[in-house]
């Protein structure tokens, strides 16, 4: 069995003449028994953890490329120094406090800062087990925790074990996956072989078409040349017979002069009917705007007789018959409340004004309505909302209301001296 370094003495690598079982023998070290908790309240070096903990560690922690980095920082190696011999010099000088030791304990406390100071938080070994616990759960940050557990001043002799059985099993675990993915990859290796043979078959399929496709190009060339020899030839004939139909029209007297004419006659035809058909349209729209007319008329002069007849109402009214009161109006025409207050006012009352929700802000009716003496609501011009809050309030204080349908002067009228007469 050939011989592999195991230790560095003052920064040069020196080869060891132990043999290989040694260092299973380390690997494979038999648990102790477990001891009492550590007392120190400092966290633990590398080089003072158990020398059994320090291949999972090396091994776990780093990979063969930045392990090789580092050491090169503290010692001088061959080039061709396999990766197992560099793993096993740095697990060798990580049992007592050599230069290499400090360079990977500074690399891990560094890399897993976060993760030391969360473990920090437990302060016994049932909460670092619990914190242990979910990080092998979750799988992403395993080398961090092996690192802040074993170095965690609760960690005990028995929290120690357990760790260390874990990662043990975790490795095994590893080396499961990497045998089902070398499976994978020759599989996958045979596809791939597969894949590229179906390629160049479909390459050599492609190289057939495109022959056949060059070969059909080069024959529809032809025909389109053939085609063009064709049309020219029948163009030279249309020339020759157009030449010939200007003979003919040479030889016939007037002959533009009567076809420009029957353009024009027919023009005119056309510009006849388009210009009766407007004039029937116009006639009929100019019917349905005197029917509107007549009807506004008729609307006009009937709101002009009730509002006249509503101001004769209020003008024939006691004028003191409200007494002073104030009549809110919620709603209502916007040219119409001119005429509202008239009629209020000639009652002997104050006048109050609310548009209901439209323009006015509706948190604003609260007040004017404790304001009110008698509530006149137009129901068919406010908001839904205004309707029920002024029902509501006028209900709950006991406040009179009427509720109007109409907007008319008229209607506003009759209400006011229904209110005064009651």
């Amino acid at each position: 069995m050939p011989d592999f370094p195991h230790h560095v003495a003052g920064g040069s690598f020196t080869p060891s003449r132990r043999p290989l079982a040694l260092f299973e023998s380390m690997i494979n070290a038999a648990p102790q028994l477990p001891q009492d908790a550590p007392t120190s309240s400092r966290r633990r070096k590398l080089w003072e953890i158990a020398h059994k903990f320090h291949c999972p560690v090396i091994g776990t922690c780093f990979d063969v490329a930045e392990l090789r980095s580092l050491m090169k920082k503290v010692m001088h190696f061959p080039a061709d120094t396999t990766d197992f011999v560099l793993h096993t010099t740095a697990v060798g000088n990580c049992e007592i406090r050599s230069k290499l030791a400090e360079v990977l304990h500074k690399q891990l406390e560094k890399r897993y800062h976060a993760t030391i100071r969360r473990f920090a938080g437990a302060k016994d070994s049932d909460a670092l087990r619990k914190l242990w616990r979910e990080a092998t759960a979750i799988g992403s940050e395993i080398p961090a925790a092996l690192w802040a557990t074993w170095t965690h001043p609760a960690c005990d002799s028995t929290l120690e074990h357990e760790v260390y059985g874990d990662i043990h099993m975790i490795q095994h675990q590893v080396g499961t996956g990497t045998r089902a993915d070398l499976k994978t990859l020759k599989s996958l290796q045979a596809e791939n072989r597969q894949l590229k043979q179906q390629l160049e078959k479909a390459r050599q399929e492609n190289e057939s078409l495109r022959q056949e496709k060059s070969i059909e190009t080069q024959a529809m060339g032809q025909r389109v040349i053939d085609l063009r020899a064709e049309l020219a030839g029948r163009e030279a004939l249309i020339a020759n017979q157009a030449g010939q139909l200007d003979q003919l029209r040479g030889s016939l007297p007037d002959l533009k002069d009567r076809q420009s004419l029957l353009r024009r006659a027919s023009d005119a035809e056309a510009r006849c009917t388009a210009l009766t058909a407007e004039a029937e349209a116009r006639e009929t729209e100019v019917w349905h705007l005197r029917q509107r007319l007549r009807h506004a008329e008729e609307t006009i002069n009937q709101l002009l007789s009730e509002d006249d007849e509503a101001l004769n109402l209020a003008a024939t009214s006691t004028p003191d018959k409200l007494s002073g009161k104030c009549v809110l109006c919620v709603g209502g025409r916007t040219g119409a409340i001119d005429a509202y207050r008239q009629v209020v006012e000639q009652s002997g009352g104050r006048f109050m004004h609310h548009d209901g929700g439209l323009e006015e802000s509706l948190h604003r009716i609260d007040s004017v309505l404790s304001a009110a003496d008698l509530v006149i609501c137009q129901a068919g011009c406010i908001s839904h909302n205004a309707y029920w809050r002024v029902k509501e309030q006028c209900r709950r204080t006991g406040k009179p209301c009427l509720f109007v349908r109409s907007s008319g002067i008229s209607s506003f009228g009759r209400v006011i001296s229904q209110a005064t007469t009651a």
